[in-house]
């Protein structure tokens, strides 16, 4: 059993709870209110928005040495919703990377809306997890917890994909934001 610790407990941090809970993973959460609190899960997922990374960083960095830690924001620039707000050769979770050496950065579920983590489909297909990241049994950890909780989950290569899923969690935000599909909607991987 893989315990995990949610930071956020709004709809993306509930929706993971949910899954992985369901695949018989203990789940806490620590939400913007909890200061001091001490991060027992050996999986740490950052169900935040993407400003937190830095006060999380500064606060818990050295709680979460040698934890694996799950990035799930998308970097947009919430004001004019037409960009991401890091350096195009870089990502949010590149950022945290860096900001945390000692831990296994993953980026996963930001190109996953929380309905379909809920119902565990997009459409008639089964909802899908990308992991990216560089370490293949922190990748494998977040993935065997997942599929147990009903949702699939693919390797999407290493930490340097993450651009590629920010960009298409920023994608699929405008439109949902744009009512061009619904936030129950989103992308789906069919193979």
């Amino acid at each position: 059993m893989t315990s995990f610790t949610i930071f956020g407990n709004g709809n993306m941090g509930s929706a993971i709870a949910s899954v992985v809970a369901a695949g018989g993973s203990s789940v806490e959460h620590i939400d913007s209110s909890s200061t001091g609190a001490t991060v027992n899960g050996d999986v740490v997922v950052l169900a935040v928005p993407y400003p937190a990374l830095k006060d999380i960083t500064a606060q818990y960095g050295e709680q979460l040495a040698g934890k694996i830690v799950v990035d799930i924001t998308n970097p947009l620039n919430f004001e004019t919703f037409d960009s991401l707000v890091v350096p195009s050769d870089s990502s949010a979770a590149a950022e945290l990377a860096s900001a945390l050496p000692s831990s296994k950065v993953l980026k996963a579920f930001n190109t996953n809306f929380a309905a379909t983590l809920g119902s565990k489909t997009v459409g008639q297909n089964q909802t899908t997890v990308l992991i990216a990241g560089d370490d293949a049994d922190a990748k494998n950890t977040l993935a065997d917890a997942v599929k147990a909780g009903g949702v699939d989950a693919v390797d999407a290569g290493s930490l340097a994909r993450a651009r590629e899923l920010e960009a298409i969690g920023f994608l699929q935000l405008t439109l949902a934001a744009g009512e061009n599909i619904q936030w129950t909607s989103g992308f789906a991987l069919v193979r």
